[in-house]
């Protein structure tokens, strides 16, 4: 019950349509594509913006930087000469001027550490010990940019060419004389950002109305041609047209037309035969129930009938009636065996005794017919097979060699297996089927020479029977006949039933 409720709830989902899915899909890929796009072009807008303004003050903090070791200014800081003085309130002017312009900080670190100059005026004579700092006095410069707080923090070496070596060549170690260490504000990069952002908010939006308006259009133009196939079906099906449908648009609306124009044939076919049979069936049918009804009429339409002449027609009326139930039996028996869901009662079966028995049982029909009836086997043939219904093979065969063969005959039964099938052939010295005939035998109600049949009794239901039989053994039967000469059934039957798969 509980998995019957699932099943109609997934049903009625809306997911489960073609449109729909293709709608999400490309709603889906156009959303994330937008959405990657965005961040993208945010990112890298973002990372050039800071590395431009990184690379701008890094060039003037070098400059500076250049001047402080010009002026003497890490190494006579104390000095109280007119000159230094002089050069001291000018780089330091040029330090509040570079922290204003920028919005930042700017503090001066020498060798051991100490602040010597900060913009803020509150870190002088502390002593820093960071590990940019330390980087930096290894040679090593460092920018690192914060974007919660908005600002980005500078490491500068301040170099002094003229310090070299004992052995006279430059040591970059020890050039170093000291550190800047520069903050500035990043705050207009978070505004260019944030009115970037808001750009990019109302052109996403507008991306994505138009990427569901697209969704919308192509769901409905991709799904057309199904919509066409389904029309043509239903077509179809309500009875308005039975011609074969085409719609090229893709390979799967072909592929799927082309299974359903195949249907369709063997409808049509199966419609054709199922009007022909209901015809031969009526006939077959009538012509009994005709003779019976012009015999028992001639009987009443006279008085005083002689016994002997009562009995006659008595006898004609009996051997109509058998042959009316003849029929019945024989379609009933079709019937049941073109049943799909009827299972064959495998078992494991010695073919040559089957064989052996049911040729004793013909054989007396042969007698009366002065037919020779000879069984030859090539070997021992055991199988899976249902008894009943191989019991009906090999009778309805063997029956039909005898009844239409000449006086004087023969039929020849022949075993045969491989590996995989076993054979049951059986060839006679009968009248042949004409060529043009070979195809039809199987059809119900088929009689080569229908004459011949009614005098011997033949309702045309055998061989159509006897190919049902087959075919449920997943065999195949084939013949060869020549008009006047003979005719040869072939059966082949594998030796293990192999079940068909339901899908």
């Amino acid at each position: 019950m509980v998995a019957k409720i699932k099943e109609k709830i997934i049903n009625l989902l809306p997911y489960r349509s073609l449109r729909v899915r293709i709608f999400i899909i490309i709603l889906t890929v156009g959303i994330l594509c937008s959405v990657v796009m965005r961040y993208a072009i945010m990112n890298n807008y973002e990372e050039r913006a800071v590395e431009q303004r990184s690379t701008t003050i890094q060039n003037q903090l070098m400059i500076l930087a250049n001047h402080l070791v010009s002026n003497n200014y890490m190494l006579n800081y104390n000095s109280q000469e007119q000159n230094y003085r002089t050069s001291k309130e000018v780089i330091n002017a040029e330090l509040e001027l570079l922290s204003s312009l920028y919005e930042g900080r700017v503090m001066i670190i020498n060798s051991n550490f100490k602040v010597v100059k900060d913009t803020y005026g509150i870190s002088e004579g502390k002593i820093i010990i960071s590990e940019e700092v330390i980087k930096c006095f290894q040679g090593v410069n460092t920018s690192h940019y914060d974007p919660e707080h908005g600002y980005i923090e500078l490491t500068t070496p301040i170099m002094d060419t003229s310090a070299t070596a004992e052995n006279g060549e430059k040591n970059s170690g020890d050039a170093i004389v000291g550190i800047m260490l520069t903050s500035i504000s990043a705050e207009s990069i978070a505004s260019t950002m944030e009115v970037l952002n808001r750009k990019a908010n109302i052109l996403e939006t507008l991306l994505i109305l138009g990427i569901v308006a697209l969704a919308m259009i192509l769901s409905i133009v991709l799904t057309r041609p199904f919509n066409r196939v389904i029309q043509a079906i239903n077509e179809v099906k309500a009875g308005y047209s039975d011609e074969l449908i085409s719609v090229p648009d893709y390979d799967e609306t072909v592929h799927i037309v082309d299974a359903f124009n195949q249907v369709l044939k063997r409808m049509k076919t199966l419609d054709d035969s199922r009007q022909e049979f209901v015809a031969n069936v009526s006939h077959e049918l009538k012509t009994p129930m005709a003779s019976v009804k012009v015999l028992a009429d001639a009987l009443l339409a006279q008085e005083d009938v002689p016994a002997e002449l009562y009995r006659e027609f008595m006898e004609d009326i009996v051997s109509e009636i058998d042959r009316e139930n003849q029929i019945i039996t024989d379609l009933l028996a079709l019937v049941k065996l073109e049943k799909k869901v009827q299972d064959l009662n495998i078992v494991s079966l010695n073919i040559n005794d089957l064989t052996e028995l049911i040729l004793k049982r013909l054989r007396p029909l042969a007698r009366k017919k002065d037919v020779e009836v000879v069984f030859e086997s090539m070997r021992p043939v055991v199988a899976e097979v249902d008894e009943v219904k191989m019991t009906l093979i090999m009778t309805n065969l063997v029956e039909n060699a005898i009844k239409y063969n000449k006086e004087h005959g023969w039929v020849k039964v022949t075993l045969d297996a491989d590996h995989q099938y076993f054979t049951f052939e059986v060839s006679d010295s009968g009248l042949g089927i004409p060529e043009e005939s070979l195809t039809h035998i199987y059809e119900r109600f088929y009689r080569v020479d229908k004459s011949h049949s009614r005098e011997i009794g033949g309702t045309g239901l055998g061989l159509a029977i006897t190919k049902s039989a087959v075919l449920m053994h997943r065999g195949s039967i084939t013949v060869t006949s020549i008009e006047g000469e003979g005719t040869s059934f072939l059966v082949k039957i594998p030796l293990t039933y192999i079940a068909q798969q339901t899908v």
